[in-house]
């Protein structure tokens, strides 16, 4: 019997040993963003929190941080807060990683995807594609796994100067961008005075006059922001986009059953789907807007253009050989980091844009 006992007791031993159990699940995830709650950004952060909580029954609750604050308030650390587990989850621009993932430099590049016929499917095509899952590859090496994508817009450009139709109207006006070395050196090669400040202080210095532009994406943030307040002029140029990432650290991935992974991906899904037709809503063929109709979603603004010029916002639209100018003079920037991002990965994005067209 002692030894029928013992011979038991080893053979659970070893399969405890050989099926190792998941991590148990903690009472709560922190999900970090840079944004407020009430942004196209934040609500999708929010819908995401909210689906998951539902769909597993309260067993997978996540609590938005918004506005920046597991990492006060400096955007560009967030990678690393995921990546450490200081945070579980985020839904970050690749912006703000780019710092630390040089792949994601590549929808910065200027006028790349802009150029394309349809710019907004040919973004879509870059993320279901090659060019997207290389960029995930990347970042899972890094410590973080990318479940699904999100939008924070094409980014166009305003300030309180003058119209802006070609680059020489640009002339050492100082402009706030992001903090990202390709921001900088697009905005100089345009000969303006790139000055990269956090959004708060931003807000100050254009009400003080003291910094002229900025850019960012219409429904995102030139809309809530109220940034006509201080800007008369916008130009609509789509020089970059700024896409945003669901993401989560790899181990919390892990810990996570088969089910339950199918589960968040299922939910980063819906959520993305409505975070990205609110930052399109307006501005895209119509698609976003009867989504949203669809689901009785509307925002109170469905055409950004026109409420912003019935606020007094001038828009100058370029023409095909005004935004030439503007690519000639970038050229070089586009040239540069090229090389940087990766020849292979831009191959891959041209061949998935190339596939929409």
């Amino acid at each position: 019997m002692r030894k029928l006992v013992a011979l038991l007791t080893l053979v659970v031993l070893v399969c405890g040993l050989a099926v190792p159990a998941l991590a148990a699940y903690k009472d709560e995830y922190k999900m970090s963003v840079n944004v407020a709650a009430q942004s196209a950004w934040g609500k999708g952060a929010g819908k995401f929190a909210e689906l998951l909580a539902e769909k597993s029954g309260g067993k997978i609750n996540v609590k938005v941080y918004y506005s920046a604050q597991l990492m006060a308030g400096k955007q560009t650390s967030e990678f690393m807060i995921v990546r450490n587990g200081a945070a579980d989850f985020a839904l970050s621009s690749t912006i703000n990683w780019s710092p630390q993932a040089t792949e994601l430099n590549l929808f910065a590049l200027p006028f790349f995807i802009s150029s394309q016929p349809n710019p907004y499917k040919a973004l879509d095509a870059m993320e279901a594609g090659k060019s997207g899952k290389m960029i995930a590859d990347a970042l899972e090496k890094k410590g973080v796994t990318v479940l699904g994508w999100g939008e924070n817009g094409f980014r166009e450009l305003t300030n309180g100067i003058r119209p802006i139709v070609k680059p020489e109207d640009m002339a050492s006006m100082k402009i706030r961008v992001v903090g990202s070395p390709l921001y900088l050196d697009i905005f100089k090669a345009l000969g303006a005075n790139p000055i990269n400040m956090n959004w708060g202080e931003a807000v100050t210095a254009f009400q003080q006059g003291v910094v002229d532009g900025q850019e960012n994406p219409i429904n995102s943030v030139i809309l809530p922001y109220k940034v006509n307040e201080f800007h008369k002029y916008l130009t609509d140029w789509h020089y970059v986009v700024d896409p945003l990432m669901y993401a989560v650290n790899n181990n919390i991935w892990k810990s996570f059953s088969p089910e339950d992974q199918k589960l968040l991906l299922e939910c980063v899904a819906e959520a993305s789907k409505y975070q990205i037709a609110l930052s399109r809503v307006g501005l895209d063929d119509g698609e976003s807007y009867e989504y949203l109709k669809s689901i009785n979603e509307l925002p109170e603004v469905t055409e950004p253009y026109k409420h912003l010029e019935g606020l007094g916002m001038e828009i100058v639209r370029l023409n095909a050989d005004q935004v030439k100018a503007f690519v000639e003079k970038t050229q070089p920037v586009f040239d540069a980091w090229k090389s940087k991002i990766g020849e292979d990965l831009v191959k891959a994005a041209e061949e998935d844009m190339a596939s929409v067209k």
